[in-house]
């Protein structure tokens, strides 16, 4: 086993190229029996692990900094930077975090989850080593997918690094099979040519010779920079990057140590902003992972002799689902209803609907700034635009609702899944902050159903109220609370009374009144009357509707899955004017772990809430 002889980076160096292909092998049996149990992001990680191995072969990590975008493809870093012998507690509560965390390792630079951040991070870093003595005593590496081009973020970053002319690495991993002609002999060779010290040594002493030739010194050196890229240009799909002001070397086999590590030994020696693009397959290693690499980009436990996906018994259907399955019912209906999504139509239940109606579905890659506003321009042409995003991802297009949708008052529908604890993704990925954004944006109507019957219900009333709408709900199955699956009216701003009570009363919000009904059915049990209401909206709160509520009880809970600042809890106390008892999460950042233990931990389960009722209305 090689892999026991890895403790850290240095130890790579130990390996000749054969045990390091060995090497590779044993760290994706590592990662498939890992997340097989645990789930995780699993095809980008196999396909980047010959990447990662060669990157901390070359480099002096953690002296020098590997930065990468999202970090969802980072397994194989984890496990050669001291972290195999815990690998099997990856995503677990205080276990392994799925992505870079910058307080589990010293080698893992930032904090990161979302993407197209990891060039201007590198770029800030690259400027600050740069300021501070001794100068460009370490090197930056940026790795990002292709993926992270479709946000504009990165390419921001891109144009500010080749405008700077700093020294940095960015490497590109890409696993489209449209440029996968151009990976074969000529380009290796070529690449190889173009790598070598020899080669660049060349390459300096031909443009000072040419800028010595007086009057026609900028003419030469323009012929000359015109065949150079015309020649690369034959094999190379890097001229936008040359553009841009990046040396583009590549496209490489991803997979290929030997030719890998000699490459990118010499492209480090490189001055200036360099790209080295390389091709790699998704899912590689794994027969499962390679055959249905969408699947396993994010997967739940799987068995791994057969790929199949390991689920619960019950057969409740998720929030995911039951929106997705009412979306294509109404788009049947209505030819003006269109989806959008920012590269999550699985995630987002938009798959059917993609399927269904293509020409009427938008997947405009990782783009959410992008996504809002062209939905905006759909809602003015006359369309019905539904945008399906994570909560957490939402956080990146927070202008463009206030600027382009709510401040024009156009009607456009956002369906925020993963709103609350999301569990496993951990820190970047809790979706605890979209009642408090939202709820300072003018004009904007913020909904969160109590269960799947109220989620259809508030769809159909969104795409009626011609105005901007958030519908938020969590990650999970549902539990129905909806008898006979039926809804009662809604009306804009009103809440749902779901049980009546003298001692106290729980406003919840979303996800909180099944945990919030079971709290009062305990304390039924010890004598306690408590009113249940179901708050359906977080904005606006009609006034005279809660303040009647508020007249009828002592004590005033909320009970929300966001952070308790500027949250509903404290909307609804400046609205009835009485002190409201709030019942949420922090202004903090939530870890991972299973979603039912952090909100246990969190103080936000049946019992936690029944207990902190009990704690206030009868104090020891």
């Amino acid at each position: 086993m090689f892999l026991e002889k890895i403790n850290s980076p240095q130890d790579l160096r130990k390996f000749k190229n054969e045990d390091l292909v060995k090497l590779a092998s044993e760290i994706r049996q590592k990662m498939i029996e890992a997340v097989s149990l645990n789930g995780g992001h699993l095809a980008s990680s196999l396909g980047a692990v010959e990447l990662i191995i060669a990157l901390h072969y070359c480099l002096n990590t953690p002296t020098d900094k590997i930065i990468f975008d999202v970090g969802h493809q980072a397994y194989a870093h984890k496990i050669i930077t001291g972290r195999a012998e815990v690998f099997s507690t990856l995503r677990q509560y205080e276990g392994l975090s799925g992505f870079p965390l910058k307080d589990e390792s010293e080698f893992d630079v930032f904090t990161t989850g979302h993407s197209s951040s990891a060039v201007s991070l590198a770029l800030g870093l690259v400027c600050a080593r740069d300021r501070i003595p001794p100068a460009g005593s370490f090197k930056v590496v940026a790795v990002i997918g292709d993926g992270s081009l479709s946000g504009g973020l990165c390419f921001e970053g891109l144009n500010n690094a080749g405008h700077l002319k700093k020294d940095i690495l960015v490497i590109l991993n890409t696993n489209e099979l449209s440029i996968a002609p151009n990976v074969g002999a000529i380009s290796n060779y070529l690449n190889k040519i173009i790598s070598l010290p020899v080669y660049n040594h060349f390459r300096e002493s031909l443009v000072n010779f040419l800028s010595s030739r007086g009057p026609r010194a900028e003419r030469l050196l323009k012929l000359a920079s015109k065949f150079e890229e015309g020649l690369k240009g034959l094999f190379i799909p890097g001229v936008l990057f040359e553009e841009l002001g990046f040396r583009y070397f590549g496209p490489l086999d991803g997979h290929n140590l030997d030719l890998l590590i000699p490459a990118l030994k010499n492209i480090l020696n490189i001055k200036g902003p360099r790209i080295l693009h390389i091709v790699t397959k998704k899912g590689k290693g794994y027969f499962a992972a390679e055959r249905d690499p969408v699947r396993f980009h994010g997967t739940g436990p799987f068995d791994i002799q057969t790929g199949a996906a390991i689920t619960k018994t019950g057969g409740k259907k998720s929030y995911t689902e039951v929106f997705g399955e009412k979306l294509l019912e109404l788009a049947r209906l209505d030819n003006k209803i269109v989806a959008i999504t920012a590269a999550m139509p699985e995630g987002t239940g938009l798959d059917k609907f993609r399927d269904s109606f293509p020409e009427r579905f938008f997947d405009v890659g990782i783009a959410e700034s992008h996504a809002v506003t062209f939905s905006a321009g759909l809602a003015k042409g006359g369309l019905k635009p539904v945008v399906a995003l994570y909560s957490t991802f939402l956080q990146r297009a927070y202008d463009q609702i206030i600027e382009d949708v709510a401040l024009q008052n156009l009607p456009v529908v956002f369906c925020i899944d993963r709103a609350g604890i999301v569990g496993e993704d951990g820190v970047t990925h809790q979706g605890i902050f979209d009642i408090s954004f939202l709820n300072t944006v003018p004009g904007l109507v913020n909904m969160a159903p109590k269960d799947g019957e109220e989620l259809k219900e508030m769809l159909e009333f969104a795409l009626r109220l011609n105005k901007p709408v958030a519908i938020r709900y969590p990650r999970g199955e549902i539990d129905s609370l909806s008898d006979n699956k039926t809804v009662s009216k809604i009306e804009l701003g009103k809440p749902e009374i779901l049980r009546e009570g003298v001692d106290f009363a729980i406003i919840a919000l979303g996800s909180m009144v099944s945990s919030s009904l079971e709290a009062a059915e305990l304390l039924k049990k010890e004598g306690y009357s408590g009113a249940v209401i179901n708050a359906r909206f977080a904005k606006p709160l009609d006034i005279e509707s809660f303040r009647a509520l508020g007249n009828k009880s002592k004590f005033i809970f909320t009970a929300e899955e966001g952070i308790i600042d500027s949250g509903f809890g404290g909307a609804l106390e400046d609205l009835i004017s009485k002190s409201v008892i709030k019942i949420g999460l922090p202004c903090k950042f939530i870890p991972h772990g299973q979603r039912e233990l952090l909100l246990e931990k969190y103080g936000l389960s049946a019992k936690a809430i029944a207990d902190k009722i009990k704690l206030v209305i009868c104090p020891r």
